[in-house]
């Protein structure tokens, strides 16, 4: 079923390499004019536009933008009790994870009477995607909102799509997700509707619950989220540009390719867009995973969405040399998540230097890390884990510099700052020195 890639005998570049990996996904400057209209509309006319494209695109409208508490409650009463515990059990480990990445503040002495401290203040207010469409995510609600409330982010609400199963409220188990969590704002829309109804604001439908616009979004979701989020940068800050869900798995002749093939078969559910790649020095493990894929991955209710993600150009095999060779190609790729499965996995997961999260050895796959390992998986896709990384409590902070010199500290450096103003043309800028030079100077001599 997968396309083969055969890098044997080759030495690459790599600008090669890249061009010579898998890659589908979309490109959301194809709907970009389309949603610029969209985000317009809702910046201009707030809830009512965001409801009407929902309606539009969801077939449901509900009758406010805001969930009211009693349909959390009831969501989180009505969910199975082993749905409740597992989600709990989810948020402690992640929490315990975000809450060790709180940053400490902490100061320099540059010189005598001269220091600079760094310290973190939390984004004010966030909006979190929580996407739904072929799947649901309560996990996904976990993954935003965890971070954030460990960053200390003062307000939070997120955001999913109406159900029209569901009288037009989100879907329960999502719902469920933000009460265990706390969250008491939740907004029932979705798609790029959401995105810049969360970047504008508005009022909601009884004409004065205020929908406040946020800071910064976060959270995964389709090309047309993708497009929104790309056209509300700068109003707001945003996480990523988030494309279909990806695997690599690097893997030697010690393998189990029954692991390996049940592992890309599980990511490529996610969408018909998704990715699936093996990189392999084993032609032997290569026929295996393909043997083991023709048989088995036609059994679950998403077979269909399995089988045109496996058949897509973003999924294949590439067979290398040996495991540098496949570390090249690793790094080229630069997947969401990357699942080693080598004789020495710890030592080789070491030398990635691109991905998103990376998954050590037969026992640590990809399904954990989406749901209770205790890391995140908001995560790079596309390539980007080149050179961004994942979301994590750092997202939703700002790292501030106080620069506090005394007279003396900066005196010392008066001159070369003067300098260096007279280099660039900015003699204002070496003039405030000058005048603190002038009066210290008045003093002594007084």
């Amino acid at each position: 079923m997968l396309v083969r890639t055969d890098l044997r005998g080759r030495t690459l570049t790599a600008a090669e390499l890249r061009q010579a990996m898998p890659r589908g996904g979309s490109d959301p400057s194809a709907v970009t004019d389309t949603v610029a209209t969209l985000v317009e509309d809702i910046h201009q006319h707030g809830a009512s536009a965001a409801l009407s494209y929902g309606e539009k695109f969801d077939g449901i409208r509900p009758t406010s933008v805001r969930v009211p508490a009693d349909v959390i409650a009831a969501a989180l009463a009505a969910t199975d009790e082993a749905v409740k515990e597992a989600l709990k059990e989810a948020i402690r480990r992640i929490r315990k994870v975000h809450a060790a990445q709180r940053p400490d503040r902490h100061s320099v002495t540059v010189v005598p009477g001269g220091t600079i401290t760094e310290k973190w203040i939390p984004i004010e207010r966030v909006g979190l995607y929580v996407p739904g469409g072929k799947a649901v995510y309560p996990s996904s609600v976990v993954m935003n909102v965890v971070p954030a409330q460990e960053a200390g982010v003062g307000s939070l609400v997120v955001a999913s799509p109406p159900q029209a199963d569901n009288n037009g409220w989100p879907h329960p188990t999502v719902l469920a997700a933000c009460a265990l969590l706390g969250v008491d704002e939740v907004w029932a829309v979705g798609g790029a509707q959401a995105i810049a109804l969360l970047a504008y604001g508005g009022t909601d439908t009884d004409n004065h619950t205020i929908l406040n616009p946020v800071d910064l979004i976060t959270g995964p979701g389709n090309v047309f989220v993708t497009a929104a989020k790309r056209l509300v940068r700068g109003v707001v800050g945003i996480d990523a540009e988030a494309g279909p869900s990806e695997i690599a798995v690097l893997t030697d002749n010690t393998a189990n390719p029954t692991f390996v093939a049940a592992d890309m078969v599980s990511q490529a559910e996610h969408d018909p867009l998704a990715s699936s790649v093996l990189i392999t020095d084993s032609v032997e493990l290569a026929d295996a995973v393909d043997d083991y894929i023709d048989t088995q991955a036609s059994k679950d209710v998403t077979a269909e969405r399995i089988k045109t993600a496996l058949a897509g150009p973003q999924s294949g095999i590439i067979l290398v040399d040996d495991m540098e060779q496949g570390l090249q190609v690793v790094n080229a790729y630069a997947a969401e998540h990357l699942e080693i499965h080598t004789s020495d996995a710890a030592a080789t997961a070491e030398k990635v230097t691109a991905a998103g999260a990376i998954f050590v050895g037969p026992y640590s796959p990809v399904p954990l890390g989406d749901y209770a390992a205790g890391s995140n998986h908001v995560l790079p896709t596309c390539g980007s884990a080149r050179y961004s990384a994942g979301l994590s409590t750092y997202t939703f902070l700002k790292p501030v510099h106080l620069i506090d010199y005394n007279e003396e500290a900066l005196l010392g450096i008066a001159d070369a700052i003067q300098t260096l103003a007279n280099e660039e043309v900015l003699p204002a800028h070496g003039t405030s020195l000058e005048v603190r030079k002038q009066a210290a100077a008045a003093r002594h001599h007084s």
